[in-house]
């Protein structure tokens, strides 16, 4: 491979605000891996967020984009995988898999898409230096006949036509809209762009804790929400805390601190099998490695507020919630999943197409 621009490229990232900003470019924001995509001739090669290569993860793909983009190409976008006509972020992360005969079995049964948004280079020249107007504008007759699985993501510079899609298009799972200034050059791993999340609270109950890998400091709480049956399942986890903060919350949740795991709701947490059937947190896998997923069980009498931006599969947050307050004037039995709010469902089709 001789491209103009060589992998590993970090891609460049966005910060985040609270409104969608005027006067830029805007995109949705796309809820899957994030790709940079290198093709020379019959050489395609996947590149992560981290620079890792994810191309043994997605062999029908790769065959997909040789067939699909121009000869010689480097494109940032992502990998989706669409399943009843929304974002199936589980469904990839599935993909993730040392058996090849795994991948390749998924690969058929649950084929993966591409949603290319930049454009990084073409033929022999690179555009990293090129404002983004210019790179869009190159990006769009490079995919002008396009065919799925591989997709050209949707822009406008119409702010309301980019607020009426933060609205819409989360139904279909995707994680809200991203903002680029119009003369924006590529700048790797730069938070140069701005993106616009949506935020809910809910309340939840504080049902553990993880320590922080620097000392016996609180690192994580395990959130947990009651399901329509009474059971208590875990929904996530808040850990974005100050240092200070985290000494604190050890001495603050000490009173509930229960002496082992036996008389917890969790207390099957460790055994795999037991995740089929409930939520429960991380128990140690092929995933985890040697990581230390212990954790220090507490009486699940205490709840919190936190802000989160969606659920996957109604079941769990997403990402890392945001921790906002105490709740003591609620009671852990009224922390069900009944309070979440949810989109109207949006089929991904009207997005991307058939």
């Amino acid at each position: 491979m001789d491209l103009p621009v060589m992998p590993p490229v970090k891609p460049m990232l966005a910060k985040s605000v609270a409104k969608i900003p005027p006067h830029m470019h805007y995109e949705a924001k796309w809820d899957g891996f994030r790709a940079i995509v290198f093709r020379d001739g019959p050489e395609v090669e996947l590149g992560s967020r981290t620079g890792k290569t994810l191309t043994r993860y997605f062999p029908e793909l790769v065959e997909s984009l040789a067939e699909r983009l121009p000869q010689r190409c480097v494109m940032d976008g992502e990998i989706v995988i669409v399943r009843e006509g929304r974002l199936d972020f589980d469904a990839l992360t599935e993909r993730i898999h040392p058996a090849d005969s795994r991948v390749r079995t998924l690969a058929g049964t649950q084929p993966a898409s591409f949603v290319a948004f930049d454009l990084l280079a073409l033929d022999d020249e690179s555009l990293t230096d090129v404002p983004l107007t210019d790179r869009r504008a190159l990006l769009e007759r490079a995919l002008a006949d396009v065919t799925a699985p591989v997709h050209l993501a949707p822009a406008t510079t119409d702010r309301e036509v980019a607020e009426r899609w933060f609205e819409q298009y989360e139904g279909a799972g995707l994680d809200g809209v991203i903002a680029k200034p119009l003369d924006l050059r590529y700048r790797q791993d730069e938070r140069a762009m701005f993106k616009i999340k949506h935020e809910r609270t809910a309340d939840v109950v504080v049902a553990g804790y993880r320590l922080h890998k620097s000392g016996p400091v609180v690192g994580s709480l395990l959130l947990g929400l009651y399901d329509d049956g009474g059971i208590l399942q875990h929904v996530g986890v808040s850990a974005a805390f100050p240092m200070k903060r985290r000494a604190e919350l050890v001495t603050e949740l000490e009173p509930s601190r229960m002496p082992d795991v036996r008389e917890h709701p969790w207390a099957a947490w460790a055994d795999e099998a037991a995740h089929e059937t409930a939520r429960l947190p991380g128990a140690p896998s092929r995933w985890s490695g040697k990581k230390d997923l212990s954790w220090v069980p507490l009486q699940p009498d205490r709840v919190a507020e936190v802000a989160y931006d969606h659920m996957e599969n109604g079941v769990r947050f997403r990402h890392t919630a945001r921790f906002r307050r105490w709740r003591p004037d609620r009671t852990p039995e009224s922390c069900t999943y009944a309070q979440l709010e949810e989109p109207v469902n949006y089929d991904l089709a009207e997005i991307l197409g058939p």
